[in-house]
């Protein structure tokens, strides 16, 4: 009797869980088939013309022209070429589309500016799934990696296609007649604060991420669109994707030449990095360094273990190239970066086959000798040799014992060598990186 109540607890438990899943998946799902605006330019019909995947297809109307005092000019001049968003990718002059994937405090902000940096023929996005990310945390109470997968993948692949507003569903508030001045961190790149899409600043509208350089009015998404679609070259820069798994049919899509590179880094420095720049979240890791004893069990250390799985399997998985995956994948370690950012940045770029601007070399000796004013921990602008030893210092060796143990398969893969001892640890003369090359 007590065995089939058992089974009987166990079977609702399992009910309730689906259910639970389901609802979840059904909010995004309703996420991922927005009710789109029809746009049309001024004097066209007002119809929904069909896009690439079936959806309407944006087109701006005259009375779409919002009150933030952008010209009549702006739009008029705005023509969308659906023909290069059905072409296959091959038949796109060489287009390339790059996703560089990494963790927070890899270095990715910095690398990401290898491609930023580019120039004219390079349109750049600078962590667009933050806002995919943050609408399923406040809608489901947290990141579920079932439904995150497929909705990252989803918005990647129209931003790649320069199609924005999928995206739009995921941002709060949200953009008012395609126009937005929440998108996160829209001075992180240039391609969003030059002109077209850099329309005249407007006084009194507050905007949370604007532009550095210059004065920009609230972002026009469709213009944004029609500068992408003009530019040669397309890279996107997260650091929330988990398994490179769920991407597949980014690189199998033929309207898209893919090209994935997957930035690492020491755990123990990226623990060390994240201590510092995200202390309020790191409260156990603090006390424990201080004077706790480290739990082997907590759920923090088991997330640790976690990131670090996953960090190793799809690189596994991009290291044995796959036939989907063939020519497409390239690992890189923040260390060899950090050391040798000129060479690194023209082995990426030869990778992608774009070629290596005069700009980009520029950009990057400027900022590998930074001064120590400008080294802070969101800074692009570090003098990178230095910031490959530091946090041997930083950390206590119990805390490093601790990743050794839970993320040790991970750090053999990427050719990170163990401390043995507090000795070791701090000894300059000793490096923790072994000269690897990843094919």
């Amino acid at each position: 009797m007590r065995v089939k109540y058992t089974i009987s607890v166990i079977f609702i438990v399992a009910l309730v869980i689906i259910e639970k899943e389901n609802n979840i998946i059904s909010k995004v799902s309703n996420k991922l088939s927005p009710k789109l605006t029809p746009l049309m330019l001024p004097g066209e019909p007002v119809s929904a013309s069909q896009g690439h995947d079936g959806s309407a297809v944006s087109i701006i109307t005259h009375t779409d022209i919002p009150p933030y005092g952008h010209t009549k000019r702006c739009v008029e001049n705005f023509t969308e070429s659906f023909t290069e968003r059905s072409s296959p990718a091959s038949t796109a002059g060489g287009r390339k589309h790059i996703l560089l994937l990494a963790t927070t405090r890899t270095g990715s902000s910095f690398v990401g500016e290898f491609f930023n940096q580019q120039g004219s023929n390079m349109f750049y996005l600078f962590e667009p799934l933050w806002h995919v990310e943050r609408m399923l945390t406040v809608e489901t109470g947290g990141t579920n990696a079932t439904v995150a997968g497929p909705a990252y993948r989803d918005v990647l692949r129209q931003l790649f296609l320069c199609d924005f507003s999928l995206l739009e569903s995921f941002i709060e508030p949200p953009p008012r007649e395609h126009i937005t001045t929440s998108l996160f961190r829209r001075e992180s790149s240039q391609s969003l604060c030059e002109d077209p899409v850099c329309t005249p600043f407007v006084k009194k509208v507050f905007e949370r991420y604007h532009c550095r350089t210059r004065r920009c009015g609230p972002l026009n998404l469709t213009l944004a669109s029609r500068s992408c679609m003009q530019k040669q070259h397309r890279t996107i820069k997260s650091v929330r994707v988990r398994q490179l798994e769920t991407l597949r049919p980014l690189a199998e899509d033929p309207r898209l030449n893919m090209k994935f590179i997957q930035l690492v880094r020491d755990p123990r420095a990226v623990l060390a990095s994240r201590m510092v720049a995200f202390s309020g979240k790191y409260e156990n890791w603090k006390r424990w360094a201080a004077d706790g004893d480290v739990p082997v069990d907590d759920d923090e250390v088991r997330k640790l273990k976690g990131n670090c799985d996953n960090i190793r399997m799809s690189a596994e998985i991009g290291l044995r190239q796959p036939p989907w995956l063939r020519g497409r994948y390239m690992l890189v370690r923040y260390e060899d970066i950090a050391r040798f950012p000129m060479s690194k940045a023209a082995d990426m770029y030869s990778f992608t086959g774009i070629q290596f601007t005069t700009q980009v070399e520029e950009w990057i000796l400027k900022n590998t000798r930074a001064s120590r004013e400008a080294s802070g921990v969101y800074s692009t602008q570090k003098n990178s040799s230095e910031q490959v030893e530091k946090w041997r210092f930083t950390i206590p060796f119990k805390l490093v014992q601790l990743v050794e143990k839970v993320c040790g398969p991970t750090m053999t893969l990427f050719g990170y060598r163990f401390a043995e001892n507090q000795e070791m640890l701090t000894d300059k003369s000793i490096s923790l990186i072994e000269e690897k090359t990843f094919l």
